[in-house]
């Protein structure tokens, strides 16, 4: 490996230029296969040996054959690095200096079950037999896992792939079918089309007995006409990928049009692959998807996958030509390609769906929220991270890289316009086509675009931990403003506030008085803004701004009372940011129950959401305090979802909006939590008639989870039966997860172990291990035992998920970040100090951070809040 100051990669002696690559021997019983890769090499510098990524292959030998020479330059010796994953091969006579050449190497694989690499995916065919599928999963540096290659975003190459498989399957790679050649023997080889210059992490195949739906582009692109768009499923589930084929050929024409680059294939294929780490992977041509993130059945699917599909389906898209066509130069920059589709993916559902609101989801806990939780914690890292060894990739695919970016890239376009903003994210892509790229770039063709320099301005919020909280103090015609970092746990060190954040500010024009200026902007630590009228001012109009505001507690009852004046994302932040400051102890959690208290009469479903989350979250949070605080804030949520739920009641309507769907199933839910009796015994009587097949109607689809979480809540061993019953039979395509999130408010303890043990069995796949921990650490019956299952069955734990890091230590962050005490905080940290926790321990750091500051608000406030509800709560 070749280290310089902030990274390791390999040595530059050669590029890579072209891969062939074959797979010849894939033997389906013992999961192995053999390939040969000849790779075209431009040669940088004489050497002796040649330095490649290999992980988990058998390397058999090979061959250098040197352009213009008589004589092959044979490998005499293969040794591989298993830690740093670089395979040496020793040249019986060094390169030449310059010139070309081709690489040749034998190699064999195995067709692992860990969801990297080549791997195979367990399903139920249309016989109910066990069957496999298989497909590969390469980012970050998984390429290496399956052929031997120079596995890095900036050493681009263009491809042509092979492989023989079984005459009855379906076999696809990035590019369309060449030709397919029977061998005989039930076999055949499919070759596919070369592939233009792109990275490693890229290249995708699959193959299984697949079908498929399409349909192609309204758009004719030149030299193609209307690109074909198609969905593959393995057989029997293809018409629920009908939606997504809709929403895919409608998106790849608007992405063509707003980035002013024609969608460079000549086609597009979507996969649903039934295990899957991620949510989907945008490979070139081939984009795979976890199944509930690309399949829906207008039938029997809750809604809220619909909202779900419409958007990954758009996410992974914008990746065809930002990341794809354009790639970040090294892993430090991923937020370039994640931040972006992550916005663009949202701008394009805005576009297709705007009765959805998708600007307010946005803003709460499904992004905005999210990220500012991550980043309010000491453990959180900057957007563009240092990343030395690409091998620690794998913990920054994170909320700050997606939702972060996502958020400070919707403050800039925000703030230069919109369209301007596209029209520079165009001149980056045209400049930057089929190569690499830095931020630095992406802000030059958006200075040029908007004629200002955009990286003066941009360049904290890249390169700089956390981000500010402005806290305003009023005067008689003016407010003072002043910026900190903002930490959750409320102990910020003036080592750890050396950032000036540029905040715009976002005031609307009717918060100033006729004639005075209308500050844009704060660039300093603090500033006083003249001409304000103190009686109608809100700073972040539509929550554009990627900071929180601290007002004093009489501007947030103004707020308050004209709330019907403001946004659906104004109201929304508002909530989230008081939400925020009683956790910090920057405000009060009595200033936050006083707030919610006033929003009875709330109707939006995306503000109703925001309320819920914060209530459950102040529940969960105070849950180990006393009874009388329990019993308080539980009734205070049944007082204020009461009126709603009565109003809303069960039944969906026909011609029901999405957003009233989803508000009905989130009060339901919530009520039921809550104690509402006849919400509960509503509940349960469907809940009897479903699971006892008198009538699987009398449960919506939306309503389901509501259901199972009231009813296994209130129930007990014969109501834990039927759910697993429904979980293990389900067909359909959201039920498993739908169960395993009902089954995780379970409370009594017998159960709760019985669903620890199931969840660590092979009835619940790899994939979907976190849904279990999730619900249970959201359990205060649970979470301790949850803890407790971890630390006897570590080494089994360690064992199932470690062969893919992002799944081990996306389990761990859900499992143990909801704790409110400090001797569990020591004690996690305890079992963990003797530990290899290479690749979760930047989770680590978040857990006790998490719970740190959860211990800080509850030790601070706990009094308060306990006055507050004994006064104002009725019992």
């Amino acid at each position: 490996m070749t280290s310089t100051a902030d990274r390791e990669t390999l040595p530059s002696d050669v590029i890579p230029v072209h891969y062939d690559l074959d797979l010849i021997k894939l033997d389906l019983s013992a999961f192995t296969y053999d390939g040969q890769v000849s790779i075209s090499l431009e040669f940088k510098q004489q050497a002796s040996s040649i330095f490649l990524n290999c992980k988990e292959l058998l390397l058999h030998g090979g061959r250098l054959i040197v352009d213009g020479s008589d004589s092959d330059i044979n490998i005499s010796k293969i040794e591989c690095d298993k830690k740093a994953e670089v395979a040496k091969l020793s040249l019986e006579r060094p390169t030449p200096g310059s010139g070309m050449g081709v690489l040749e190497i034998n190699f064999s694989g195995s067709i692992n079950h860990e969801m990297a690499g080549f791997y195979r995916s367990a399903y139920k065919n249309v016989e109910g037999k066990d069957d496999w599928m298989f497909s590969t999963q390469f980012e970050s540096c998984d390429a290496r896992r399956a052929f031997p290659c120079f596995d890095e975003p900036n050493l681009k190459a263009t491809y042509d792939f092979s492989i023989t498989v079984p005459e009855n399957f379906t076999a696809l790679s990035n590019q369309p079918v060449k030709e397919s050649i029977s061998l005989g023997d039930g076999l055949k080889k499919v070759s596919f089309e070369r592939v233009p210059k792109m990275s490693t992490y890229l290249l995708a195949w699959a193959c299984g007995e697949f079908e498929y739906v399409e349909d192609f582009t309204d758009h004719e692109y030149e030299g193609r006409g209307k690109l074909p768009v198609r969905v593959y499923t393995t057989k029997g589930l293809k018409e629920q990928g009908h939606f997504a084929l809709h929403n895919a050929k409608k998106i790849v024409d608007y992405f063509s049009e707003i980035f002013h680059i024609d969608y460079p294939l000549p086609k597009v294929d979507l996969l649903a692959v039934h295990e899957f780490s991620h949510g989907a992977m945008e490979n070139w041509g081939l984009i795979t998807y976890r199944t509930t993130a690309v399949l829906f059945d207008e039938k029997t699917s809750d809604s809220r996958y619909k909202n779900r599909v419409a958007y990954v389906v758009a996410h992974e898209l914008a990746h065809q030509w930002f990341g794809n066509l354009v790639t970040m130069d090294w892993w430090s920059e991923l937020w370039l390609n994640e931040g972006f589709a992550t916005w663009v993916g949202w701008y394009a559902i805005d576009h297709f769906y705007p009765e959805w609101d998708v600007w307010g989801q946005f803003v709460t806990q499904e992004s905005l929220q999210t990220a500012f939780a991550l980043d309010g914690l000491r453990g959180s890292h900057p957007i563009e991270v240092p990343v030395k060894n690409a091998l620690d990739i794998d913990q920054i695919f994170d909320h700050i890289s997606y939702l972060k970016g996502s958020g400070t890239i919707r403050m800039l376009s925000s703030h230069l316009g919109v369209e301007t903003f596209l029209l520079g994210v165009s001149k980056y892509l045209k400049r930057h086509a089929y190569g690499n790229a830095t931020t630095v770039d992406l802000w030059a063709a958006l200075s040029e675009e908007a004629k200002t320099d955009v990286a003066a301005f941009m360049s904290n919020w890249i390169k700089s931990i956390g981000f500010p909280v402005l806290t305003v103090t009023e005067k008689l015609g003016h407010i003072i403003v002043e910026q900190k970092r903002f930490l959750s746990t409320g102990d910020v060190k003036p080592e750890e506030d050396q950032t000036t954040w540029w905040v715009p500010l976002f005031l609307s024009e009717k918060s100033f008085t006729t004639g005075s200026e209308n500050t844009t902007a704060l660039m300093s630590k603090e500033a006083t803004i003249k001409g304000i009228d103190t009686n109608c001012y809100k700073f972040n109009n539509n929550q554009n701004g990627f900071y929180r505001v601290n007002y004093p507690a009489e501007r947030l009852v103004k707020l308050g009372e004209m709330r019907k004046q403001l946004s659906v994302a104004d109201r929304i932040g508002l909530i989230a940011d008081a939400a925020a400051m009683a956790l910090s102890g920057l405000g009060s959690t009595t200033g936050l129950l006083s707030f919610l208290a006033a929003l009875k009469d709330e109707e939006s479903y995306l503000v109703w959401a925001e309320l819920i989350e914060q209530l459950g979250r102040l529940r969960s949070v105070f849950s180990e305090s006393s009874q009388d605080i329990r019993d308080g804030l539980k009734r205070f949520t049944l007082d204020l979802v009461t009126p709603a739920v009565e109003k809303i009641g069960w039944e969906y309507g026909e011609d029901e909006d999405f957003l009233t769907g989803r508000l009905r199933a989130l009060l339901i839910s919530t009520a039921g939590g809550s104690g509402h009796k006849g919400v509960i015994a509503e509940a349960q009587r469907r809940f009897e008639l479903f699971t006892s097949g008198k009538d699987k109607s009398t449960i919506h689809p939306n309503l389901r989870l509501a259901v199972f979480r009231i009813a296994i809540a209130e129930g007990g061993q014969e109501e834990y039966d039927a759910i697993l019953n429904e979980y293990l039979s389900t067909s359909a395509i959201d039920g498993k997860e739908i169960c395993l999130s009902a089954l995780g408010r379970v409370r009594k303890p017998e159960l709760i172990q019985r669903f620890l043990e199931l969840m660590l069995s092979d009835k619940v796949k790899t994939q979907d291990k976190h849904t279990p921990a999730i619900s249970l650490s959201n359990n205060i019956h649970a979470r301790h035992a949850l803890w407790e299952f971890i630390r006897k069955n570590w080494e089994t734990i360690y064992k199932q998920l470690s062969g893919n890091m992002v799944v081990l230590d996306r389990f761990l962050k859900n499992s143990l970040n909801k704790f409110v005490s400090l001797d569990v905080k020591e004690d996690i940290e305890k079992f963990f100090v003797d530990k290899d926790t290479h690749g979760f321990e930047k989770g680590l750091a978040i857990i006790s951070d998490s719970i740190k500051g959860n211990a800080n608000w509850v030790q601070r406030d706990q009094e308060d809040v306990r006055k507050w509800v004994k006064e104002l709560v009725k019992t």
